[in-house]
């Protein structure tokens, strides 16, 4: 077979080869060096538009999470927890806001103060509030508006005689937990008030309420409340809630400002717990 007759070509085929051949080359050569850049690229969000978008993302999520994932049984809005919060979709602030209101002695008797106290959107509210369930008692308001639980007559023991198997007979507290408040309560030489359950490690806001409603202080410890102003440092470490090195140095700020005039005042040294003045104060006093 005669292979050199497919390789000669007249003049007017040797050029166009040629010019194909140019252009393959200068189509790889523009390919490879020029930079395609698309001229549909957006502006750059702004925080409001980014803010605008995420709430809206929240909303959608919050909707699906009610509607299709999360399973609501009937429950008394009184005693919503930090995470059964979370779980309804109320945000840390509106929590917080019912969490302080309870703790204030105050009670939740209706949708329409939940949401007054709250401040939870409409939205929300309408979501949740067809499973709250108050208890048929739970129907006089005060004066103020405020919804106002009156409870039924409960007669109630001394938390400073309770035993470990009496307390465990409170819902929510398990024999760790009534372990825990009896330990604590002999560390402290006995509970002075009802609010020095908050420092038993594990005891939710709920549980705690429970353990109210049978329990209270009735016998406080008979306590001697001592001056700010002149204890001694030995005196002061001796205290609940304090240490030597603590008192050393209430002692010593005292010294050098020529006295406290408020337990506020002592947030200024760096290892106060300034979250416990509430405690503190019922066993001192500044005059």
């Amino acid at each position: 077979m005669n292979f050199k007759s497919h390789f000669v070509f007249n003049r007017s085929q040797q050029n166009g080869i040629f010019l194909l051949v140019c252009i393959i080359i200068l189509l790889q050569i523009i390919y490879h060096t020029v930079k395609f850049s698309s001229n549909t690229e957006e502006a750059p969000l702004s925080s409001e538009e980014i803010r605008v978008y995420q709430e809206r993302l929240d909303s959608i999520k919050l909707v699906s999470s009610l509607n299709d994932t999360v399973r609501i049984f009937p429950f008394n809005p009184n005693y919503i927890t930090d995470y059964k919060g979370y779980t309804l979709g109320m945000s840390t602030d509106e929590i917080d806001r019912l969490l302080r209101f309870r703790e204030s002695g105050k009670w939740v008797n209706s949708a329409e103060d939940f949401q007054k106290i709250t401040d939870v959107s409409d939205s929300l509210l309408e979501n949740i509030s067809p499973y709250f369930k108050f208890p048929a008692w739970v129907q006089e308001k005060n004066p103020s508006g405020i919804a106002s639980v009156e409870k039924r007559d409960i007669a109630k023991k001394d938390l400073n005689s309770a035993s470990a198997e009496e307390l465990m007979e409170v819902n929510g507290i398990g024999e760790v937990l009534a372990a825990r408040i009896v330990n604590y309560r002999s560390k402290i030489g006995g509970f002075m008030d009802d609010i020095q359950l908050k420092d038993i490690y594990g005891l939710n806001y709920e549980a705690r309420e429970n353990l109210l409603r049978r329990y209270r202080v009735i016998e406080a410890p008979d306590f001697l409340m001592k001056n700010i102003n002149m204890v001694k440092v030995i005196e002061l470490s001796e205290i609940p809630y304090f240490n030597y090195e603590l008192a050393r140095e209430i002692v010593n700020y005292r010294q050098l400002h020529e006295g406290i005039t408020s337990f506020e005042e002592l947030s200024k040294i760096e290892s106060f717990p300034s979250d416990k003045i509430d405690r503190i104060k019922l066993y001192l006093t500044l005059d």
